[in-house]
């Protein structure tokens, strides 16, 4: 079976995208999920360039890899200097890593610009820079920095500059869209010429400022490329790199290339979602293969059909990959996603009862009227619950009162939420201040219900998201509330919809402490 390797970068080329920032102990954690995943290389960075990659290449030493090799990156010696006295060569010989790989111009224009040398010069410097590099690592990949620019414009020098890392015994020659503007059609000429007139192995490493990285380096692989390099999630400097979370499974389910093994390969999504946690970054919902929207069905027509056959509207089967099918509720749905979801959430409705009908009807009302319930599963299956006779109510509100006072230019607003509620027979009158008038209102509602049901005092409200609704009309628009809460264990997200704020937030925030009651009851 032909062998393709997968060479990570997020720790260097990822770590060059805006908002990215890893400290040491964030590359470290991110190399042993790398690890798991089973990546062949881990590039962690440049050596020469900080004292904080210096400082991953001594601790990553300590790491039991078991499935990767950790690679240092760095370039090819400076102008008029010997590779043997270069600051850049000690430092990745000093970084006592197994494979070093180095980037040098291949691009005419760099080399007269940049360098401000001539061709033959360069290639001195590629030469000389591998073999000396060969003494000390088991292996050395060049990277052929701007290759496809500089061999559309010199195809011979580009050319040239390959054979010169080959000869000094470089172990994979990657050819780099460092501007990512290469087409498809370009990619598949080029590379097909390359491999012709080479030797060592090829690899390939995009950029995605043409939005074709994942089919490039595909394509590059099915003309002969034998490594393929690229980040998780495809974060990376400018549009980002190859995203390996589309590359590995495109290669492994639908090339037949086995890069990884099928248990690593459901731990992709694991993967990505860490990675992104690390990063401090949202996970993109509609990400191919590995993202919350990838196996989400909407249209009551697709729901029908996938619970009958998934491959109706799937690609492949999420397990695959580490993720699973989910079926959204709105306006859309039909009653194929009510039966889905109800199923989801152990609640039996017959196919044919008339309940379902009127579940569908309140549904679209409610949709129609604003709420969104695809982002708010808990308010769903109260939704649910209440029209199937399931819910009970575990308090009744008798009123609240929302007041906020600025008393001078300069100082903070104070807000104070007053509310009173009767839980069985008992009444409970309690006031209580917050960071706004949603927050004193949502500790005003705890504090009243606390002796109750001591257990809301593990909920963490995590998110909260407002939109407006009606555009055109000013403050009195009806606005959307999204609540996401939490406890030590779970998170769920239910809504409110209404022209005052506070009234839709009181609604996200009641289905917020109803459904983690109801789900205490049910264990």
């Amino acid at each position: 079976m032909r062998k393709v390797e997968i060479y990570d970068t997020t720790l260097r080329d990822g770590s060059q995208a805006e908002d990215i920032a890893f400290s040491v102990e964030d590359k470290l954690r991110i190399t042993e999920k790398l690890d798991e995943l089973g990546v062949h290389y881990i590039e962690g960075g440049w050596p020469g360039s900080n004292p904080k990659d210096a400082d991953y290449f001594k601790k990553s030493k300590k790491l039991k890899l078991k499935n990767s090799v950790v690679a240092a990156f760095g370039s090819t010696h400076r102008p008029k200097h010997k590779a043997k006295d270069d600051a850049n060569i000690k430092a990745l010989i000093a970084s006592e890593t197994p494979v070093i790989t180095i980037f040098g111009k291949t691009w005419d224009f760099h080399i007269k610009e940049v360098l401000k040398i001539t061709p033959s010069e360069n290639l001195e410097i590629i030469h000389n820079s591998v073999a000396y590099l060969k003494k000390y690592a088991d292996k050395v990949f060049f990277d052929a920095e701007h290759f496809f620019d500089g061999y559309k414009d010199n195809p011979s020098l580009a050319l040239k500059c390959l054979i010169a890392a080959q000869d000094a015994g470089a172990d994979f020659l990657v050819l780099c869209d460092t501007n990512g503007g290469t087409m498809p059609d370009e990619m598949q000429r080029i590379v097909a010429g390359v491999i012709k007139k080479t030797k060592a192995p090829i690899g390939i490493h995009t950029h995605n400022d043409s939005e074709c990285a994942v089919a490039n380096s595909i394509i590059a692989v099915e003309l002969g490329a034998s490594q393929v390099q690229g980040t998780i999630n495809g974060i990376g400097e400018r549009c980002g790199n190859a995203n390996l979370c589309s590359v590995i499974p495109n290669l492994n389910l639908k090339l037949g290339i086995k890069c990884i093994t099928d248990a690593q390969m459901k731990r992709l999504r694991d993967v990505s979602r860490f990675v992104n946690e690390i990063s401090n970054m949202r996970h993109f919902k509609r990400q191919p293969f590995v993202g919350d929207s990838a196996f989400a069905h909407k249209g009551g027509v697709h729901v029908s059909a996938v619970m009958k056959r998934p491959e109706t509207y799937e690609h492949i089967k999420p397990e695959l990959v580490g993720n699973s099918h989910r079926v959204l509720i709105s306006d859309l749905a039909g009653k194929s996603n009510i039966l889905r979801k109800a199923k989801e959430f152990n609640i039996h409705i017959e196919p044919d009862s008339p309940q379902l009908q009127d579940i569908l009807n309140r549904l679209k009302d409610l949709e129609h009227q604003g709420f969104q319930f695809e982002g708010a599963e808990a308010s769903f299956e109260l939704l649910l619950k209440k029209a199937l006779g399931l819910h009970r109510k575990f308090f009744d509100l008798i009123g609240f009162r929302v007041i906020v006072e600025k008393r001078k230019e300069g100082e903070i607003p104070l807000t104070e939420a007053t509310i009173m509620v009767r839980v069985g027979g008992k009444t409970e009158h309690t006031a209580a201040t917050g960071c706004g008038p949603v927050n004193a209102l949502d500790n005003a509602l705890r504090s009243a219900l606390d002796k109750f049901y001591p257990e809301l005092k593990n909920i963490k409200l995590h998110d909260y998201k407002v939109r407006v609704l009606t555009a055109g009309r000013g403050t009195s628009a009806r606005v959307r509330v999204l609540a996401e809460s939490g406890d030590e264990k779970t998170r769920w997200s239910t809504v409110g919809v209404s022209e005052n704020i506070i009234e839709a937030s009181w609604q996200a925030l009641v289905d917020s402490i109803e459904y983690k009651l109801l789900k205490e009851e049910e264990e």
